[in-house]
């Protein structure tokens, strides 16, 4: 648990930084091709693609860093209302949930990323590998944000059963 606990410290904090980066990205690019288009009367052939290819990276990566702050959609009213072992097995199986669909994101998300590799983008030619890269990469930092809270789950449920 601790050595997951680490690894998901270090990848937050890189996708922090890559959100940063990203973002700071979009707002350097998109004004300069509003500025191109509507003074300058030219647009840049690279900028839409940059702006795009930059916010998939910003989403995927703030995503996973929203995940481990705990800003995700939760039916926290429904918890709070319900017997306290029908909200335990709510939770187990809302953890089953996120555990399937992560993985099948994760798996698709590859499978699309293998695809698209020799696919070069229309306007700076890169490989097509590195936008798609941002879907399988930042489902598995979730995947393991969404572990790492499911054995801290398991684990104060063990330790209720050993106060019994």
């Amino acid at each position: 648990m601790q050595l997951l606990q680490q690894i998901n410290g270090l990848l937050i904090k890189v996708a922090s930084w890559g959100t940063i980066f990203f973002m700071a990205v979009m707002a350097i690019v998109i004004p300069y091709e509003v500025f191109g288009r509507y003074v300058l009367e030219r647009m840049s052939t690279w900028s839409g693609e940059v702006a795009t290819y930059s916010l998939v990276w910003a989403s995927m990566l703030g995503a996973a860093v929203g995940l481990k702050k705990g800003y995700q959609v939760g039916m926290v009213a429904v918890l709070e209302h319900v017997p306290s072992k029908v909200g335990r097995l709510l939770q187990g199986l809302g953890f089953l949930f996120m555990f399937f669909f992560l993985g099948l994101m994760i798996f698709f998300g590859t499978d699309q990323t293998i695809a698209n590799a020799a696919q070069r983008s229309p306007a700076m030619q890169i490989p097509m590998c590195y936008p798609y890269a941002a879907l399988p990469l930042g489902f598995l930092m979730m995947l393991l944000i969404t572990l790492e809270n499911f054995l801290r789950f398991v684990r104060k449920d063990a330790g209720k059963e050993g106060e019994s």
